[in-house]
């Protein structure tokens, strides 16, 4: 489709997105200071897009699943909630079209959404579109709910949900402080898409917080972000724990090929069996499951740490 063509079929998009949204009853408004410090008013959540797993999850547990009328391609959960949901491209890639077509009357969107000027262009059809912020932390993760609930309406439901993570969250510290900081499990967080794709993460990563939030410590602080898996820096760091995504250690062959990973088999990890995996977006989405998440990690480390 030429640049022109596509114009035109936005246009259009956006003339019947008006004749539609003309119809609802909207609900009370509320106006929100989203993350990118842009004051956004809504007045009508009855059909939500959200672009972004954890901005997803958070709408789904707040109960309002109903009300989602599409989400991005990274949304998985909650799986029953969403399988017959429209998707939307992946969430550094969404498409005007795609989105306005669903005739949203809100976006909801994770701060890695984009490209900005396709958000921009949404926004111009006249659909609020909210990005919420987000912090890798506890703290964080009840402030998602938080503000996701204002947005939506449904701060009575958020009650409930952070209640239950402060419960988990809890609990997990209960665990985390029974062991001095010197005698936690060194933890190795790899990032693994397929044998030629492994990355190890260091400091300030959202595997970090989930580390720390577990009572692990995280076996690499050289330095901060993520980098390329070699064997000289799996020996050097010495985990206790292997930690992966379960999709990314399914990837690689699985646990038993883990021996063939140069370094691997030298590590503590692999001789006392320290190898864990739990689903990615559980672990690191930093939003109603991550109380859930730091006590099943904090649980796991203290079984399988030497």
């Amino acid at each position: 489709m030429t640049t022109s063509r596509r114009g035109r079929h936005v246009a259009l998009l956006v003339s019947i997105f008006g004749v539609l949204v003309s119809t609802v009853t909207h609900a009370a408004s509320v106006t929100l200071t989203d993350a990118r410090g842009v004051r956004v008013r809504v007045a009508d959540t009855s059909r939500i897009v959200t672009l972004g797993s954890a901005v997803t999850e958070t709408v789904a547990a707040l109960g309002a699943a109903d009300r989602l009328v599409g989400v991005d391609a990274s949304s998985s959960y909650p799986a029953e909630a969403l399988a017959e949901l429209p998707r939307t491209g992946y969430v550094r890639s969404v498409g005007a079209e795609g989105v306005l077509a669903l005739a949203p009357t809100l976006v909801l969107g994770s701060v890695d959404v984009g490209p900005p000027e396709v958000i921009d262009q949404i926004a111009s059809a006249g659909v609020p579109v909210v990005i919420v912020p987000e912090e890798d932390s506890f703290a964080g993760a009840v402030a998602r709910v938080e503000f996701v609930a204002r947005a939506i309406g449904a701060e009575a439901e958020a009650r409930g949900v952070v209640s239950r993570m402060r419960e988990d969250e809890a609990r997990a510290s209960e665990l985390v402080a029974a062991i001095s900081p010197d005698e936690r499990p060194r933890v190795l967080f790899i990032y693994a898409r397929g044998v030629g794709s492994l990355l190890v993460s260091g400091t300030g990563t959202s595997a970090d917080a989930i580390i720390g939030l577990g009572g692990g410590a995280n076996a690499v602080t050289e330095f901060s972000g993520y980098r390329p898996l070699t064997a000289e820096a799996v020996i050097g760091a010495a985990p206790d724990v292997l930690l992966f995504f379960d999709s990314g250690l399914a990837s690689i062959g699985g646990r038993s090929a883990l021996a063939e990973i140069p370094g691997i088999a030298l590590t503590p990890a692999w001789a006392e069996g320290g190898i864990l995996a739990f689903p990615g977006d559980f672990l690191l989405n930093f939003g109603p499951r991550t109380g859930a998440a730091a006590l099943a990690l904090a649980e796991a480390l203290y079984d399988v740490a030497p």
